[in-house]
């Protein structure tokens, strides 16, 4: 009886949504925020305990989600120090994300 090759296992990416675009990316591409006893808050980490919720790093994602979409996919209300922790932390990123060029507008 010939030996049967062992085949190569398929490693299983983890995929999320992100509440502001509702595109499905890998979890790793992604910013979990997260609803603790503390209030809400970004997890770098991807590991804290509470529900949690992802973002694309990109303001306008942010925008969205802070209209609506995080509060009710945290399951909670947004409070207003919520929204400034979060504003504060939306100007750090950027207008459009690294992996994805600039439109250039045509010169005339």
């Amino acid at each position: 009886m010939a030996k049967k090759k062992p085949s190569r296992r398929i490693k299983h990416i983890p995929q999320r949504t992100c509440v502001g675009c509702r595109q499905t990316l890998a979890k790793r591409n992604l910013i979990r925020v997260v609803r603790t006893e503390n209030g809400i808050q970004v997890d770098g980490s991807g590991k804290l305990a509470g529900r949690g919720a992802y973002l694309h790093n990109q303001r306008s994602c942010w925008e969205r989600g802070l209209k609506g979409a995080l509060g009710h996919a945290l399951k909670t209300e947004l409070t207003e120090q919520d929204r400034a922790a979060l504003s504060s932390f939306v100007l750090t990123l950027p207008d459009v994300p690294d992996d994805q060029p600039e439109e250039k507008l045509p010169i005339e």
